[in-house]
């Protein structure tokens, strides 16, 4: 079923001997007498024994504790709700990152839309953090209270989450281009006692108020006792019946201290980006996030103490809280503030280049624009660059080689797939095996990933449900607010008895990397062959003509299927029978017949949520009937109102 895809990068052996995944596999020969011939055998093991393998996890890294464990999991009679990890032992995050302390190098790099490059040391990170700490203390803030904030990426953002970790609070944050009654619908559910909130934020050159909203908010939001301001726009703001952050930072420092909660105590709370009714309040554990980030940043991408380590991301999206996984491996965490295209889309890549960034990681989105924009760079333009990381949505073939090309040839490109459901990845990097062009690479270690077919059997090369089948410790603890576990059941247990389903369709190759079609929810289907929507995106938006493009499947009366295909072109360009005979051809001869679409319509924008996904579902439930206000949440939305435009392409009743 699957096509040989072309091979464009070997690790050097130089990297493979000195790469952690290798010094780990060295050390749980000499630890504990395993021995495997290739990585696949590893992870073989490692979901076959999951208890040995998180066992070993905890003691290669040296979780600092306090207690001890007599189990490393303890499964309910059914299922994976309510697993127990390290049951007896106590764990800090923070106090993890803070035994990577040093002045040889600083903790963060930051820069904005109009900030220039910022250094913050190990010692002003601690200081700060130590006054914040204070101040909530102070608050009567502790153990298990909420603690939340609407902010930019800015360093205070990383500062704030550090402070209150350090006490045990619990943490939760929304990205400030949120509309207000999407952090209300947040927020509101989990009832915080602190509320930290910027005076604004820029975006492409211009710069947003959000004090109103702030202040809005804090009316639907029981039992809120105290409002932070965060200078950002202007440093001199006041703004009264809040507490200014400059003020708390005037008081004396002193060390951190650390408040280590049980393994399977809430540590933050995500929120799911879901186009209809409240966002599920993923809550998840201490211990689980520790040992998963520590295995996913270390191991899998190869992150090395001293190094710098960027994602562009916003502080709602959950690769901000997978990036400050990178300090636990004592590195420099590279942040930054602002639109990734302004003042055009070499920016980021310049900041790369001026702060010496290691590990640079973004959206798929972002590189597919850089791309259809033509960027390119010499060979020596990046010589600290060691590897890009992409997720969000699949990565096309041609983009995997255009990175290559125009980018960096010696780089490793680590596509990544995971979500807000673990805060990490099922799939991505490893040091050791080749990268294939619309590949990813492996199935981390501890996860146990299958493609099952429609009659739930595992298979490779195969188009396949994602599932899991055995439990993770980063898995959520619980929804928010769940009464009985209903919603988190629903979520992705109802398919399948006892095994997670996550949603997307998947192949596992006879090599062991993984390809993603897109979400199985908005599955294409002809003739009763599933199709992922990642294959038409990628044949589609690969012709010059068009700039982005979105495709659903709408079942009809008969068992009669319609898929129609939405193009938005580049501008001044307007659909007409030439170019839909040159997308159809392609997409012909570049896969199959089935994959050529019924119909092509020319539409102004695609909508997308506020984490980069495309809305494919919303768009089929318009088609078959819903009003546009009904399909989603306009607070979802990057671009809300563009759903009334597929109006009229609904299909007859």
């Amino acid at each position: 079923m699957l096509s040989e895809n072309k091979l464009l990068w070997v690790p050097s052996e130089y990297l493979k001997q000195s790469s952690n995944l290798h010094l780990y596999i060295q050390w749980l020969g000499k630890e504990s007498g395993y021995l495997f011939k290739d990585y696949e055998s590893l992870w073989n093991w490692s979901v076959t024994e999951p208890a040995a393998f998180w066992d070993s996890i905890w003691k290669y890294f040296s979780i600092i504790h306090s207690g001890s464990y007599s189990e490393v999991l303890q499964k309910p009679p059914f299922g994976m709700i309510g697993t127990k990890w390290f049951s007896g032992v106590s764990v800090s995050y923070t106090e993890h990152i803070f035994r990577n302390r040093t002045d040889e190098f600083p903790a963060i790099v930051f820069q904005s839309e109009t900030k220039s490059l910022l250094e913050i040391s190990w010692s002003q990170l601690e200081h700060d953090v130590s006054r914040i700490a204070a101040w909530l203390k102070t608050k009567g803030v502790k153990a298990g209270d909420r603690v939340c904030a609407v902010l930019p990426n800015i360093p205070e953002t990383v500062m704030i989450f550090l402070a209150a970790n350090s006490i045990g609070a619990i943490w939760s944050s929304c990205s400030p281009d949120f509309g207000v009654s999407s952090i209300r619908d947040r927020f509101e559910q989990i009832a915080p006692k602190v509320l930290f909130f910027s005076d604004g934020y820029t975006y492409n050159g211009k710069p947003f108020d959000k004090i109103p909203a702030m202040l809005e908010l804090k009316k639907h939001l029981s039992g809120l006792d105290h409002l932070v301001l965060v200078p950002y726009l202007n440093e001199e703001i006041q703004v009264p019946g809040t507490v200014s952050l400059k003020e708390i930072l005037r008081a004396p420092a002193q060390s951190v201290s650390f408040t280590r909660m049980p393994f399977d105590s809430p540590m933050w709370i995500l929120y799911s980006s879901g186009t209809t009714g409240k966002p599920k309040a993923i809550t998840h554990s201490a211990g689980g996030c520790l040992l998963e980030h520590l295995k996913a940043i270390t191991l899998h991408q190869d992150v090395k103490p001293g190094e710098k380590y960027f994602w562009y991301s916003t502080t709602g999206w959950m690769m901000w809280n997978y990036s400050l996984a990178s300090l636990l491996a004592g590195t420099t965490l590279v942040i930054y503030e602002g639109s990734a295209s302004y003042p055009d889309l070499k920016v980021l890549w310049s900041y790369a280049r001026e702060a010496g960034i290691n590990h640079f990681g973004g959206g798929a989105a972002f590189y597919i624009a850089c791309m259809k924009a033509g960027l390119q760079f010499s060979e020596n333009s990046f010589p600290e660059l060691r590897t890009i990381g992409s997720t969000g949505s699949p990565l096309p073939s041609e983009t995997f080689e255009w990175i290559y090309q125009h980018i960096k040839k010696d780089v490793w490109l680590i596509s990544l797939s995971g979500g807000t459901d673990i805060c990490s990845c099922f799939v991505g990097g490893n040091p050791l095996l080749p990268v294939y062009a619309g590949e990813i690479q492996c199935r981390l270690l501890g996860c146990a990933l299958q493609a099952l077919d429609e009659k739930g059997i595992p298979v490779r090369d195969e188009l396949g449900e994602m599932v899991i089948t055995e439990p993770m410790p980063s898995m959520p603890v619980f929804f928010w607010n769940d009464e009985g576990n209903k919603r988190y059941f629903s979520s992705y247990f109802e398919n399948y008895p006892g095994i997670w389903r996550h949603g997307d369709w998947i192949s596992v190759t006879s090599k062991g990397s993984v390809i993603i079609y897109g979400r199985s929810d908005a599955t294409l289907n002809r003739d009763g062959v599933r199709i992922g929507t990642s294959e038409i995106y990628s044949s589609v938006e690969s012709n010059p003509e068009v700039a982005d493009s979105l495709v659903v499947c709408v079942e009809e009366k008969g068992g009669r299927f319609f898929m129609p295909l939405f193009v938005v072109l580049r501008e001044g360009i307007i659909l007409n029978d030439n170019l839909k005979k040159n997308i159809n051809s392609k997409l012909r001869s570049q896969y199959s017949p089935r994959h050529v679409p019924d119909a092509i319509f020319q539409v102004t924008a695609i909508p997308y949520t506020l984490s980069g996904k495309k809305m494919e579902a919303p768009v089929k439930k318009i088609l078959m009937g819903t009003d546009p206000e009904h399909a989603a949440l306009a607070d979802t939305m990057k671009n809300p109102g563009v759903l009334n435009q597929f109006l009229p392409f609904r299909r007859p009743a």
